[in-house]
């Protein structure tokens, strides 16, 4: 036996080919299947595989052969496929979407052409062609000017023209290949592959490759009975879109998703060239040096390591290893592992016609699962009907939607995501009405747990401590098990309950409920964050409250305290300049009065006396404006000796 990975070589159709009947199938969940075909050669006959145009790039990618016999595959061949605008760019004309007669003959311009005009006609070298614009008066018209024979312009209104022939036979032959091409790139859906061997004698050979088709999908029985236990039926729905019949193929599925992606390996690529000619044929142009960075990012993408090479596909794995697996129930398929993916083997062989869809078992075995309920909803005051899950079965259960059956009786519906071997997931199927849930928010004040105090930043550690409380209320006459989801909240901090389960975004308590009872279930959850104060933007009576925090040290709270006594002494003394500078004030607004009021009583004869009076108030004003002043200097003197002696005391300060 020999397993030959191909080289594709370009050539056209052996003119005898066997097709290879398909007999494996593998569906994955990506987007793309496994398959394999395999048939029985004659002596110097080659195989053919149609596929899909679609189909052609991940075929060229994956595509093995294996071969028993003795022969040797010497090639491969398929039909190519240039794209449409390439071949079309060989033309000497070229036809647009909605292009006018005159624009195309315009292309030609030089070519011989034969009008039939009526009865008539015409011949000529085609010198132009051009469409005039019409008008109210005048419909819009294309034209032809062609050099006739003997030496005469002539423009042909082509709306006359009956018929037109290219004297060039090749031409004309040029039009009908243009043509030929167009309808080609429409009508070829299909692509054909062929395997070419020596004259060896009839052989065995095999290709195994993967294309595009729809993901198999699953879907659950979960039928309820007496005991932990319950009944799961699994389903896989496959659909046959490649276009021919699956005849009794050996059918598996993956669960499971393997990186692929597509590569464009069919369509030929064309590169653009850039045009060379000899210095002195061009004109010297400036040149613009790059920067040493140039040199730098070059050596360092030379030192960059190699993407790594895109892994086997895991299809091929399951194509080789052959490793049959007896299932223990003759409707359910056999189950292993493939690395991190899992299949499901179908014992018997299978047959979807092309065009239909199947519905096949694969999976009827007993799980273990705990009826519960689940809140999760607060828009709600029911939780739902739930079950745990915990797959004991040895296999990877598929994702897919479940339909619940309880008591021989329709019970429900729910999704589940794909549950690993020893995993277990909780679903949900319905609303339970006989239980009722409703939630009650408090928040404490908050609480301050440290102080810490560091170069004039006073820094406070508080909790918020808030409790959510659940009341349940169960009016049925059964005991239920009752799954509480609580929001798992950044920053907070369970304070006196442990939860069952803990998710990305929840905690799960678990409650029981007895009959006919109404449970209150709360739940304290604490936020501890700092605040951080400048010590000189805080007043006294502020900072007085933290010397009363019982976290703090009796050192702290001594020198804290003495910080707090030099603050109010601070505040005091600037409380004392200040109504110093306010009776200041007021005093020479008072002196500026009395200034305008002597002013005017000289100017007034017989005012002698009260100009005197107003003189000796002046006076005595003065001398209390200099006590003022002196009063103020002193407490500003004692603020700054004050501010010096707390600057002094928070820099020594550390706890």
């Amino acid at each position: 036996m020999r397993r030959t990975i191909c080289s594709v070589a370009l050539g056209a159709a052996a003119l005898t080919a066997a097709d290879l009947p398909v007999k494996q199938v593998i569906l994955y969940k990506h987007g793309v299947g496994f398959f394999e075909r395999s048939g029985q050669l004659g002596s110097g006959e080659s195989a053919r595989l149609d596929f899909k145009t679609s189909e052609m790039n991940d075929v060229l990618k994956s595509l093995t052969l294996e071969e028993r016999g003795g022969g040797k595959v010497t090639g491969l061949r398929y039909d190519s496929s240039e794209p449409l605008e390439q071949k079309l760019r060989e033309f000497p004309f070229q036809l647009g979407d909605k292009q006018p007669l005159s624009g195309v003959l315009d292309q030609l311009k030089g070519a011989r052409v034969e009008l039939r005009l009526g009865a008539d006609s015409i011949a000529g070298a085609i010198v132009g062609g051009r469409e005039t614009p019409g008008d109210d008066k005048r419909p819009r018209q294309e034209q032809v000017t062609l050099l006739v024979d003997s030496g005469e312009l002539r423009t042909v209104d082509l709306s006359a023209v009956a018929g037109i022939r290219f004297a060039d036979s090749k031409l004309q032959r040029q039009f009908q290949d243009y043509l030929a091409v167009l309808v080609g790139a429409r009508s070829k859906e299909r692509r054909s592959v062929y395997i070419d061997s020596t004259d060896a004698p009839s052989r065995q050979i095999t290709a195994s490759y993967m294309i595009p088709t729809p993901v198999w999908k699953s879907s659950y029985r979960l039928i309820f009975d007496k005991g932990p236990q319950a009944m799961l039926e699994g389903w896989a729905i496959v659909d046959n879109t490649t276009g021919e019949d699956w005849t009794k193929v050996r059918l598996s599925l993956v669960s499971g998703r393997p990186i692929s992606f597509i590569s464009q390996l069919y369509e030929p690529r064309y590169i653009e060239r850039p045009v060379a000619d000899l210095p002195e044929e061009r004109a010297a142009a400036p040149v613009v040096h790059a920067g040493a960075v140039a040199g730098a990012r070059a050596e360092m993408a030379r030192k960059m390591p190699s993407p790594p090479a895109a892994p086997a596909p895991m299809a091929m794995q399951a194509a080789m290893e052959r490793v049959e697996v007896s299932s223990t129930i003759d409707s359910a398929a056999a189950g292993r592992e493939l690395g991190e993916l899992f299949e499901y083997r179908i014992p018997n062989p299978v047959t979807v016609r092309k065009s239909e869809s199947a519905m096949l078992p694969f999976l009827q075995q007993k799980i273990d699962a705990r009826k519960l309920l689940i809140y999760s909803n607060r828009n709600s005051q029911h939780p739902t009907n739930a079950a745990e899950l915990s797959n004991n079965t040895g296999k990877t259960l598929d994702g897919g939607p479940i339909t619940i059956f309880d008591g021989g009786a329709y019970g429900g519906e729910a999704l589940v995501e794909t549950l690993k071997g020893g995993d277990k997931r909780l679903i949900s199927y319905a609303v339970d009405l006989g239980t009722r849930i409703t939630t009650l928010f408090d928040s404490k004040g908050s609480i301050v747990r440290e102080v810490h105090f560091r170069r004039g930043l006073l820094t406070a550690r508080t909790a918020a401590v808030e409790t959510l409380t659940y009341t349940i209320r169960n009016v049925d006459q059964k005991a239920k098990t009752l799954i509480l989801e609580h929001p798992a909240r950044p920053g907070y901090k369970l304070l006196d309950r442990k939860p069952s389960e803990t998710t990305a975004t929840s905690y799960r308590f678990e409650v029981k409920l007895a009959p006919v009872v109404e449970e209150r279930f709360a739940v304290t959850e604490e936020r501890v964050y700092d605040n951080t104060f400048m010590v000189s933007n805080l007043t006294p009576e502020g900072l007085f409250s933290y010397t009363q925090n019982k976290a703090l040290s009796e050192a702290g709270r001594k020198a804290l305290e003495r910080i707090v006594d030099l603050k109010r002494q601070i505040a005091a003394a600037e409380a004392e300049a200040r109504r110093g500078e306010a009776e200041a004030g007021s005093l020479t607004r008072d002196q500026e009065r009395l200034r305008q009021n002597i002013q005017s009583l000289n100017q007034v004869s017989g005012q002698q006396q009260q100009v005197q009076t107003y003189a000796r108030r002046l006076a005595e004003q003065e001398a209390k404006l200099a006590g003022l002043r002196d009063r103020i200097a002193e407490a500003q003197q004692k603020k700054a000796g004050l501010e010096s002696e707390l600057n002094a005391a928070m820099e020594k300060l550390e706890f």
